[in-house]
């Protein structure tokens, strides 16, 4: 088995397509609409969905805003440097939640931001992200 999408529900797909490739610098990796059920669906990620996870953006047509509940966690991200891709992130207008810096009760530096729909999204260092967070 091996893990293929995380669904999330969105109120507008193009300004979430825009974040996600745009900000996050994603592929729009491909794109349907079903008539029938009204609904549309993008699929974006950094890698082709034959070799890695990618994130299944739904928008339900008519409904632009989510009660997001409190089950949701975020989706984790590797990058680089994290304070960097902050300062990248605001500049190309996207919200950062969590500045730069080390996780609660360990060293790992971590930063959040959060998608148009308040979808959080953690950054981790690379050098770190197979590390447990904590260690």
């Amino acid at each position: 088995m091996r893990l293929l999408h995380t669904m999330l529900r969105v109120g507008n797909l193009q300004q979430s397509i825009d974040f996600y490739t745009r900000v996050l610098g994603m592929r729009l990796l491909r794109e349907s609409e079903n008539t029938e059920y009204h609904y549309n669906l993008a699929f974006v990620g950094y890698t082709d969905e034959s070799t890695g996870a990618v994130i299944e953006l739904t928008y339900n047509w008519g409904v632009d805003k989510y009660d997001l509940g409190n089950a949701y966690g975020h989706i984790a991200l590797g990058v680089d440097d994290v304070a960097a891709t902050c300062n990248r992130i605001r500049n190309d207008g996207g919200k950062v939640t969590r500045e730069a810096g080390p996780v609660k009760g360990g060293t790992t530096i971590i930063a959040f931001v959060e998608d148009p729909d308040g979808y959080k999204i953690e950054l981790i260092e690379n050098k770190h992200a197979e590390r447990g967070l904590g260690n």
